[in-house]
């Protein structure tokens, strides 16, 4: 068994630690292998999934507002870089000398990344493929001050004291003089959210079942796809949406050398989207070490768009 769980990847030990625990669960940045990432990218175009459509909105409206607030110049780090569709409207209006994407999902990493470079010839690109939730090196030769980027709400893929500890270790990889811009979803009316997460071309779904297609592409595996659903629950008290991967049937399969049943009805939990009130905002940003310099919303207040700025470190007496 050891020796098994020595010649397992991150991927690997994750999946088989997670279909152990009862309740089963998988974090959802195993989403996104080259297959998820083109998924994802289908989602934001869906007329359910509003987050992409409103904060790309307001970084238009915004842009010059959030250069002010941050400064021209310097380098822009963006986490969980993706297709870096948002990215060109901070870049023309930061104008930085560097711009460093780091995602863990390096072939949609280097596409994303070249394409960008190809339409800034006057912006340095250092992609980085890597996961972002650890303080990362940035290259010697780049000069800050630093500018992180984290569009798309990301953030509420994270447990809240798990999102303080993300965003602590942003301040780690930027430094003291750094800004962040950042997306974060808002409370609104339960049934948008249920629709933005399972929208009715069943993108989100393929989205979610892709995982288990990834399980047996890399992990050799044998889960019937076809005997797993698509489900997302909004839970009030918890302020979150949940997906999960529900078994339609008793079913049995093997994963990385590991065999696994589960009964009809059981489910693997695959991501949680927490949503945030401007209040848990605000105290989201203190906890972490960055103070609020600005916040926008749209006219319903479907999503908001945030500048922060790092708090200097304090010294013990």
């Amino acid at each position: 068994m050891s020796q098994l769980m020595n010649a397992l990847d991150d991927f690997g030990l994750a999946v088989v630690d997670g279909l152990r625990q009862s309740p089963k669960t998988i974090a959802a940045r195993f989403f996104y292998d080259q297959r998820g990432s083109e998924l994802f990218e289908e989602i934001t175009r869906l007329p359910e999934y509003y987050p992409t459509r409103t904060e790309t909105a307001l970084l238009r409206a915004h842009a010059d507002d959030i250069a002010r607030l941050t400064g021209q110049g310097g380098a822009v780090v963006e986490f969980g870089s993706g297709s870096s569709a948002k990215t060109p409207i901070l870049l023309r209006a930061i104008r930085p000398t560097a711009y460093l994407p780091i995602d863990i999902s390096a072939d949609f990493l280097d596409l994303s990344a070249e394409a960008l470079a190809a339409a800034h010839p006057d912006i340095e690109v250092f992609p980085i493929a890597g996961d972002f939730t650890d303080p990362i090196r940035l290259p010697d030769d780049v000069d800050g001050p630093f500018v992180g980027f984290f569009p798309g709400s990301t953030i509420g893929n994270f447990a809240p004291q798990a999102a303080v500890d993300l965003l602590r270790s942003f301040r780690a990889t930027l430094g003291s003089g750094a800004t962040l811009v950042i997306g974060i979803d808002t409370r609104k009316n339960p049934r948008l959210l249920e629709a933005a997460y399972d929208d009715a071309a069943g993108v989100t779904a393929a989205f979610n079942r892709n995982l288990l297609h990834r399980m047996n592409r890399e992990l050799d595996g044998s889960i019937d796809v076809d005997a797993f659903e698509h489900r997302v629950a909004w839970h009030d008290g918890l302020g979150r949406i949940e997906m999960h991967l529900e078994a339609r049937e008793d079913t049995e399969f093997r994963v990385a050398g590991q065999r696994f049943a589960m009964r009809k009805g059981e489910t693997i939990h695959t991501e949680n989207s927490y949503k945030y009130t401007p209040e848990e905002t605000r105290l989201l940003a203190r906890a972490s070490g960055w103070e609020p310099l600005a916040m926008w919303t749209d006219a319903d207040a479907m999503f908001s768009l945030h500048v922060w700025h790092a708090v200097a470190a304090h010294k013990e007496p």
